[in-house]
């Protein structure tokens, strides 16, 4: 690699710079993000499996179809079938159509994988919705790093006009 770049450099007498997103590229594998199945609906189309959560808090799915491995915690063995899940939110919140899970019930707790590089920094209050809390696995423990968002925390700014 470094001989083609060096050639490169030659030939066309200009520096080869090398970038990458370290955002993406260190850290989604490290995040994942969780949420719980509140509804199973059955329709001519498809199997929703609605859950506790929307693209106020992983918008990637949603914002440009990007793709999240999706395991369903609660049933890792259970038979597959194929399901569209969709977030809380009335607007286009759908994380993944026709996708294969393992049987999902209302309660089960669902995993989102490679979330780490744009979950939070990416999440907002849309529709005045709360963010979730953030915990770090370090050493075997489990650490709270950001608290979950109160009512509070969702108004202080606010001001009341007289």
């Amino acid at each position: 690699m470094l001989l083609i770049l060096f050639a490169f450099e030659i030939e066309y007498k200009k520096p080869v710079e090398i970038w990458f997103e370290p955002g993406k590229f260190l850290v989604s594998e490290c995040g994942y993000f969780l949420t719980k199945a509140n509804v199973i609906k059955q329709t001519t189309a498809t199997v929703f499996v609605g859950i506790n959560s929307g693209f106020n808090h992983l918008i990637r799915p949603m914002f440009y179809n990007a793709y999240h491995r999706i395991t369903n915690l609660s049933n890792c063995d259970g038979p597959e079938r194929i399901y569209t899940v969709v977030g809380n939110i009335c607007e286009t919140d759908t994380f993944a159509w026709d996708r294969v899970l393992n049987e999902v019930k209302e309660g089960d707790i669902l995993c989102f994988h490679h979330a780490g590089a744009y979950g939070f920094e990416m999440s907002s209050n849309f529709n005045s919705r709360l963010k979730p809390a953030e915990v770090m696995i370090q050493n075997g423990q489990c650490k709270l790093i950001r608290e979950r968002d109160t009512f509070e925390d969702l108004i202080r700014k606010q001001i009341i006009a007289e």
